[in-house]
């Protein structure tokens, strides 16, 4: 199997017109003369007796030479540039740059923008300008070994930013359409509306109750719609998800916990909200002193552990899901110098496109998914076990 190259003809040539100084300090190999070749193991070869060299025999590797120093593309093995692409393309650093957290927003190569970031590292994309002053070096919130808030502006805060603003405006411009009395028209209206009836009908009410579903929609309707819109923000090639992030899923767990732990508070009392977390059980007097401080832990645990698979469960669904597409497009880098580039680059384009075609029906489940947890876990704290 071959590619296509064109080697670089700097080299000093030998007798023979080319160059046959391989060598390989991470092996150990020797180097040779004009004629013969020492391999890894001491043992000479010539020039007369064909040999595997690379892939080739010698008597080709002659003919490649001089192809190379006469400008021609010449065929070498295709294993060479699949691990070489694969090394660029498939390196973990170089995926997991497209799905995390950064100072800026990546761009294609060809648009030619590109900048040098602090550490004088140069990056293809448009630089995020720090307005707050903060670095890593030099943190708001801890030291440069161990950072823990930085305080400067990334792109997953830009796309927050971004999110907050379009929904503010959207459910701005609905509540004045609702208020006007007039029946929805257009598809945005009936769509908005559709999707606050669904979330109000049949999933807040159902798991909050009649009684206080009411108090908490504000809130849930709010978690639907703006981690959906993160979600589809970051179907936008290079601009990445913010719910990949779990920082950001973290947070949105922390406020479901502080409402479902103050709305009980408020309701039972907080000696009464932690009495009710421990089942009604009818057991006689011997077992319970021995089963309901062991239960009270175990359920006080539990209360913490949902709230954190909650974070957990958004942020890998996300992150997963960017990750593996980055991984489909970096296979046709990998093939890119290849005769396998061209067969199999429109089975990768289309694999893309369905796989992305998934990830927005992944994007409206795990807001639907959250927001309906989140709608348990408040039911649950209004009501004791």
């Amino acid at each position: 199997m071959l590619y296509f190259d064109d080697k670089d003809k700097t080299k000093d040539p030998d007798d023979h017109g080319h160059d046959h100084s391989h060598s390989d300090a991470k092996a150990g190999a020797a180097p040779h003369d004009g004629h013969g070749h020492e391999n890894h193991d001491g043992h000479d070869h010539d020039h007369d007796a064909p040999h595997e060299h690379g892939g080739l025999t010698a008597e080709a590797d002659h003919d490649l030479s001089h192809a190379q120093e006469a400008g021609e593309f010449v065929a070498k093995p295709m294993t060479e540039q699949l691990q070489a692409n694969m090394a660029k393309h498939l390196e973990v650093g170089h995926l997991m740059g497209h799905v995390q957290d950064a100072y800026y927003f990546e761009c294609p190569k060809a648009l030619g923008l590109s900048f040098e970031d602090d550490h004088g590292h140069e990056h293809n994309g448009i630089p995020i300008p720090n307005i707050t002053g903060f670095t890593k070096e030099t943190p708001m919130i801890g030291t440069a070994e161990t950072p823990i808030f930085v305080g400067r502006l990334s792109k997953f805060m830009v796309l927050e930013l971004v999110a907050a603003i379009l929904l503010t405006l959207m459910f701005v411009w609905l509540g004045k359409k609702i208020q006007s009395g007039d029946r929805p028209k257009g598809a945005i209206w009936n769509l908005l509306e559709s999707f606050v009836v669904f979330i109000r009908d049949d999933v807040v009410r159902p798991a909050v109750g009649d009684h206080d579903y009411q108090r908490f929609l504000p809130f849930l309707l709010t978690m639907f719609f703006f981690i959906l819109s993160l979600n589809l923000l970051g179907a936008i090639p290079y601009l990445g998800s913010a719910t990949g992030s779990l920082a950001v899923t973290g947070v949105l767990a922390l406020l479901t916990f502080g409402v479902v732990a103050g709305s009980g508070i408020q309701k039972m009392g907080f000696a009464g909200f932690l009495k009710a977390q421990v089942p009604s059980m009818d057991l006689p007097p011997v077992m319970k002193v021995i089963l309901l401080p062991l239960m009270f832990v175990i359920e006080i645990f539990g209360l913490f552990v949902k709230h954190a698979v909650l974070a957990i469960r958004l942020f890998a669904n996300m992150f997963a899901g960017h990750l593996v597409l980055a991984i489909f497009v970096g296979f046709i880098g990998v093939l890119a110098g290849t005769l396998l580039f061209y067969p199999f680059t429109p089975v990768i384009v289309l694999g893309t496109i369905a796989f992305s075609a998934l990830e927005l029906f992944v994007a409206f489940l795990q807001a639907y998914v959250f927001t309906f947890l989140a709608s348990l876990f408040i039911g649950s704290a209004q009501h004791a076990h």
